[in-house]
């Protein structure tokens, strides 16, 4: 048994605010200049506020699969489309977990909404580090169900259109080609939207004894023992969820040494630039009497020493309501990392759809009616795909991925009245590019190599203020 890293081989063709929603005019990667890292910000420049909501947990084709101009479902691969075992036999008929879906559907791509409405809640589906390589299949993207615990739920989707948010991607624009930073779940590209990184444990014990993290492989790329940890030549890296040492936190889990690494936070306050993040729930968390599904591993800041308690940097972890009432004051930082409580996050498990995509619309309308909407972005986008299907490969090239990641598509959907309307951007993007547009703008250093050569999201901007807004 190996406790190695397996690499996945797959191929594939001011302040900002990140939110999604869209009808459409398209563009191609190579369509305009790349200047990002020249110290020419384009049409980045009017952009004074950047707000970046973090949603959870669906992949690009499970929402925004039948968005008209986007690559989504009707353009996947026979390939990618059919199933297959892990010994590589196509299923004849989906196999389901839910009592609710028929076990006999076409071994194809189906609408959750006919047997789960979207008002309610599906079954969480596995979405770990190493699951979402072994689904990746070395880009046939076509080992969803086999791994999941979901099964054929795993290769459902959303009518695009019964979105709330849908309709603001189709008045602004909505990116197609985004995919979440790292492989797994939500702890990990929780780091990698704030440090561009998978944080290193140090001194972790690896003696193979009850306080043993490390996840060991199977001949499949499967664990045999899925654990918080994996090793690789340069030491011990937390990948699957684990939790921060510092309130708020849970006090009989696997904790996380508190990390010194840069982040974002820290490059932003070197520079003189304001910033906070403000979760669903903090408040309450911090005092002692968390919401039940207030989710620890989601306060990324949490766990590095600058922001435990006591310190200064504190002060830049906020309650959510502080960023409603500085949207409506005209408050806003540079800078607003935003996640929702988790009734409010999409999270399948323990929330619906609907709910969540009502909580985007209502934040989306706090800033647009406020008085700094006239140089805000919004950024929606999720964290990570949930366990659920996807056609497209994440891209492998020395350039724009690594051994922790990409991992698989996500919806993106900015809105601002700088940005272009109706618009699809078909550029390769990652949960990094949100790291790379805040470090063009504000003139900051990057993090690491990944969001030093992702391309920012410039493309989706006109630099001029649209008169309809």
């Amino acid at each position: 048994m190996t406790r190695s890293l397996r690499r996945v081989v797959a191929f594939a063709v001011g302040s900002i605010t990140v939110i999604a929603t869209g009808s459409i005019l398209t563009v191609t990667a190579g369509a305009e200049p790349n200047h990002e890292g020249d110290g020419d910000i384009g049409s980045l420049a009017g952009i004074n506020h950047l707000v970046v909501i973090y949603d959870e947990n669906h992949s690009f084709d499970n929402l925004y699969g039948s968005f008209p101009g986007a690559n989504g479902i009707s353009q996947a691969s026979t390939t990618s489309k059919t199933q297959v075992t892990l010994a590589g036999v196509p299923y004849r008929a989906l196999p389901q977990t839910d009592p609710h879906i028929p076990a006999t559907l076409p071994n194809e791509p189906f609408d959750i909404t006919k047997y789960v409405p979207a008002n309610q809640k599906t079954r969480d589906l596995v979405h770990r580090y190493y699951q979402e390589q072994v689904q990746i299949d070395g880009g046939k993207m076509d080992r969803f169900v086999a791994v999941s615990d979901a099964k054929g739920l795993a290769v459902g989707y959303y009518p695009t259109a019964q979105l709330p948010v849908a309709a603001e991607a189709a008045n602004y624009v909505l990116a197609d080609d985004f995919f979440h930073a790292a492989f797994g779940g939500s702890f990990l590209n929780h780091q990698w939207l704030v440090c561009a990184c998978t944080p290193v444990y140090a001194d972790a014990v690896k003696d193979g004894s009850s306080k043993d993290l490390h996840t060991i492989l199977g001949p499949d790329g499967l664990p045999t023992k899925d654990g918080q940890l994996t090793t690789v030549a340069t030491g011990d890296y937390a990948i699957n969820t684990i939790f921060p040492a510092v309130a708020p936190t849970i006090a009989t889990a696997a904790h996380l040494p508190l990390l010194k690494n840069a982040t974002i936070g820290d490059r932003l306050t070197a520079g003189g630039v304001s910033w906070a993040w403000y979760s669903g729930g903090w408040n309450d968390a911090v005092a002692g009497h968390a919401d039940p599904l207030f989710q620890y591993h989601h306060q990324a800041f949490n766990y590095y020493a600058n922001y435990a308690p006591g310190t200064e940097g504190r002060a830049h972890l906020q309650d959510e309501t502080n960023f409603i009432a500085a949207a409506k004051g005209g408050t806003l930082p540079a800078v607003s990392f935003v996640k929702p409580l988790g009734p409010d996050n999409e999270h399948p498990g323990y929330t619906d759809l609907v709910r969540g995509e009502q909580h985007l619309i209502d934040l989306i309308n706090d800033v647009r009616n406020g008085p700094n909407w006239a140089d805000t972005a919004i950024v929606i986008t999720y964290d990570e795909h949930g366990g659920f299907w996807d056609h497209v490969a994440p891209p492998t090239s020395k350039k724009h991925s690594d051994v922790w990641g990409p991992g698989a598509r996500v919806p993106t959907i900015i809105i601002s009245p700088l940005a272009k309307r109706h618009f699809v951007d078909h550029t390769l993007y990652d949960t990094t590019s949100i790291l790379a547009t805040i470090e063009h703008r504000w003139h900051l250093e990057a993090l690491g190599t990944r969001d030093a050569n992702a391309h920012d999201l410039r493309r989706a901007f006109t630099g001029r203020k649209d008169a309809n807004d």
